[in-house]
């Protein structure tokens, strides 16, 4: 019985660093190997399933996971214990009687601190470090829970460093080319709020609309309100639609002597955020002018009535 071949289609560019991995030389479904029966590494053969010594194996440089948490890889050394470790780590040789991780870290250091002396590897054919580097990554975006973060920029270094389109990306990790362009988008945010998906403060849904405003300021106000009120992602695309690029352009046309004022731009911003509407600040030369709130529908006026009501209270 043949294990069931996984998708290999390889874009031009990966096929010139990576040779599809010949998986029918294993014979037998990867969820019924009976790792007690692997033989040892006879130091020549690749595209082979073996055992190796944990303490011969050496980290991947090239490594694109950077949040190792502690709670996590607890969970799966006690899912180890249970059931087994079912996906084998993948290695490159380095050297005499040394291997290189390919991927499957986690799975690896999982199973090192549960005290297994060896575990079972594949071993891969990789000649250069950019093909190391590509297929690190892709490796890792395909079996292993990377956060959105981590996919993304092992996305940008595959692009920056390999020279990759992210139409070779798409077609290799089977994903369309605007999911991975929706990845690297995310990498224009602010270092902070990048941590917060990290941290799972915030989804990427959340972080796609953030996208999407004007400034950074305005943006990290936005991701305070969403952390504190636990807003839904819909709830914050409506809140984005009203601090539109478009609407802002707009509204500078509509001066006839427009002037930055910064002073006057942060009052607006507070209170788009506390209306959670567009608010127009207007200002003359002599200092009079007004604030206009607005509104698109009878429902947003009656959200806004009660608002006022609450603050009218608690004055």
């Amino acid at each position: 019985m043949k294990m069931k071949k996984s998708k290999q289609g390889l874009g031009r560019g990966l096929d010139a660093l990576i040779k599809p991995y010949d998986e029918n030389k294993i014979d037998i479904p990867i969820e019924q190997i009976p790792y007690e029966k692997i033989e040892e590494d006879d130091g020549t053969s690749i595209d082979i399933l073996i055992q190796l010594d944990v303490e011969k194996i050496l980290p991947n440089p090239f490594q694109p996971r950077t949040d190792f948490r502690s709670e996590a890889l607890d969970e799966l050394k006690k899912s180890i214990l249970e059931n087994g470790l079912i996906q084998p780590i993948t290695v490159r040789r380095a050297g005499k009687n040394n291997y290189e991780l390919i991927s499957g870290e986690r799975r690896f250091r999982a199973c090192k601190e549960i005290g297994y002396t060896k575990i079972p590897a594949y071993i891969r054919k990789v000649d250069t470090n950019e093909a190391m580097l590509a297929l690190s990554i892709i490796e890792n975006v395909q079996r292993e829970d990377l956060n959105p973060i981590e996919i993304a920029l092992g996305y940008k270094r595959l692009i920056d460093d390999c020279n990759l389109s992210q139409e070779d990306i798409a077609e290799r990790v089977s994903k369309d080319r605007t999911t991975i362009t929706n990845f690297l988008r995310l990498l224009k945010l602010p270092k902070s709020i990048q941590q917060n998906i990290i941290n799972d403060e915030i989804a990427m849904g959340h972080a796609r609309a953030l996208i999407n405003l004007p400034n950074k300021n305005i943006q990290l106000q936005i991701v305070q309100k969403i952390i504190k009120q636990q807003l839904s992602v819909r709830d914050v695309e409506k809140l984005v639609r009203r601090f539109s690029v478009t609407d802002n352009i707009k509204e500078e046309k509509k001066g006839e002597q427009k002037t930055s004022n910064p002073a006057k731009d942060d009052l607006q911003n507070k209170l788009r955020l506390i209306f959670g509407t567009k608010v127009i600040c207007n200002q003359k030369k002599e200092g009079a002018g007004e604030i206009i709130i607005q509104f698109y529908s009878n429902e947003e006026l009656e959200r806004l009535l009660e608002l006022f009501n609450i603050i009218e209270k608690n004055s």
